[in-house]
């Protein structure tokens, strides 16, 4: 494992304020599991630019910590993939491509992370079409796979608007979590991608740095905040 991206709070910082923040998307997730069958998640947004990446790798690494539960996430954004980055990982690995492209039944490059019960499974190099790879039978029975080995999976896909694939990947996950950067998305690209996705799939709308609320709130009562974390500097920007 390379060297972490320091927005991947989850990961760097778990006892922060901005990582406590992921825990309770955890909990929304664990609950909404508990009433159905929600263990593969895609993680997508609107646009470019919402903050879907840090959100889909921070829950990945939330629902990982502390937990005997193996959690794996998948890069299936596969025109600007952005975990392995995040990652500081090698770039050059087969990834979710290879395991797409590759020798029929050949098992995905997966990558083992802190902690240890998270894997990361990286976007790779695609080879030709990434509609065609993505409508591939392959990428159903891949996660039929996975979900064998793992208890959650978090997908992050491209955004929804500039790029039909995360509709094609919606159909193939047990749940959708939108990401929309607070203050900066307009609301009709919001009303736009919902209407992209099956209802009965929407898990729900994750709002990102919307700081005002909350760094209001942090700074009036400041005191009471700091017996609790061990750097209350770092306050959620990225949830």
């Amino acid at each position: 494992m390379g060297n972490v991206d320091r927005h991947l709070v989850s990961l760097t910082a778990p006892a922060s304020f901005a990582a406590e923040q992921y825990q309770g998307l955890r909990l929304a997730i664990e609950r909404i599991a508990r009433t159905r069958d929600a263990r593969i998640i895609a993680i997508s947004s609107p646009a470019a630019g919402d903050g879907k990446s840090v959100t889909a790798v921070n829950l990945a690494g939330a629902l990982a910590r502390g937990s005997a539960d193996r959690v794996l996430i998948v890069d299936a954004d596969l025109r600007r993939p952005a975990v392995a980055r995040l990652f500081g990982l090698d770039g050059d690995r087969p990834g979710l491509a290879g395991a797409l492209q590759g020798p029929e039944g050949a098992a995905p490059d997966v990558v083992i992370a802190d902690p240890p019960t998270l894997a990361v499974l990286p976007a790779g190099t695609p080879r030709g079409g990434i509609s065609d790879i993505l409508r591939s039978p392959r990428l159903e029975a891949l996660f039929r796979a996975l979900r064998r080995e793992y208890a959650y999976i978090v997908v992050d896909t491209p955004p929804l608007l500039p790029v039909f694939d995360s509709t094609l990947i919606a159909k193939l996950v047990d749940g959708v979590l939108l990401v929309v950067a607070a203050n900066q998305t307009p609301r009709k690209l919001v009303g736009e991608a919902l209407n992209m996705l099956d209802p009965a799939k929407v898990l729900g709308i994750v709002f990102n740095r919307d700081e005002r609320p909350l760094f209001g709130y942090y700074n009036s009562y400041a005191r009471y905040y700091r017996g609790y974390f061990t750097d209350p500097s770092r306050v959620a920007s990225q949830i």
